[in-house]
């Protein structure tokens, strides 16, 4: 079975980017055939693992201007990870102007991912918006991981956040739901990284992941390598957390108890 997440929060600097790549390099690591999509026009994503984003002429823009585009001909594979990559490019800038007056404009990119089936785990790393190339992460996705910073306006924007995968729910995609939670940005010598993680806990009891991502140098050093953690600095403790976080996903989608949207909503 093939399991499509989509890394989604409008507010930039969260650690979106940072998860989906390194959450896709363990799970690849653990045998799983892993694709990662880049729907960010910004291509952090397709930087992040050393690809130079100019020179890319195939892409995600295919896949959404394009309803013949093939998916294997728009990917990329890294031998040394052991995983894909559906890279971003500059072009992807102008999508949603170009895609505004196509009734099918939400559904371009579930269409191309239709073609996914040889993958365990596809990872949509959408932009920090709520526009229409995140609406197709959303409606191409079957569930969300949402990652949230320990800071104080943690929650701001969230709320919103979860009634736009409602809205997403109901009219274009029945079966999405969040995933997960998953804090980022931990700093154990703070209190208010404590208090938001407890407040955030609160509010979603059954939804937060176990593992939380710590500020870590060798974290925020790795994507200017054009590496993930896994290879960059594998024995840090970003790699330790996110190591941890490849697990708890693999055994969770094992055992499945995710609980529906509406029960979100009624606890914010």
């Amino acid at each position: 079975m093939t399991r499509i997440y989509a890394f989604v929060n409008q507010k930039g600097g969260v650690g979106k980017t940072t998860t989906a790549i390194n959450l896709g390099a363990y799970l690849a690591a653990l045998n799983q055939q892993v694709l990662l999509v880049d729907l960010d026009a910004q291509g952090n994503a397709t930087s992040c693992l050393g690809v130079v984003k100019q020179d890319i002429n195939a892409g995600t823009y295919n896949l959404l201007i394009r309803p013949q585009a093939r998916l294997h001909a728009n990917t990329m594979r890294s031998a040394s990870l052991q995983m894909s990559l559906v890279p971003s490019s500059p072009a992807l800038a102008g999508v949603e102007v170009e895609l505004v007056k196509e009734p099918d404009r939400a559904e371009r990119l579930r269409r191309a991912l239709d073609q996914a089936n040889r993958y365990d785990y596809v990872l949509i790393d959408c932009p920090p918006s709520l526009g229409l190339l995140t609406l197709n992460g959303l409606v191409a996705a079957q569930a969300v991981v949402i990652p949230v910073q320990c800071e104080y306006l943690a929650l701001e924007g969230l709320g919103q956040l979860l009634e736009t995968i409602s809205r997403v729910q109901t009219t274009f995609n029945v079966k999405l739901h969040v995933r997960g939670i998953l804090m980022t940005m931990y700093d154990s010598r703070v209190n208010l990284s404590q208090q938001v993680v407890e407040e955030v806990q609160g509010h979603f009891p059954d939804k937060v992941f176990q593992a939380v991502i710590p500020r870590n140098v060798r974290l925020a050093e790795a994507p200017s390598h054009g590496q993930p953690i896994i290879t960059y600095a594998p024995d840090c403790t970003g790699a330790e957390a996110y190591a941890n976080l490849a697990n708890e996903v693999l055994n969770g989608d094992k055992y499945p108890e995710d609980s529906p949207i509406e029960e979100e909503q009624t606890r914010t």
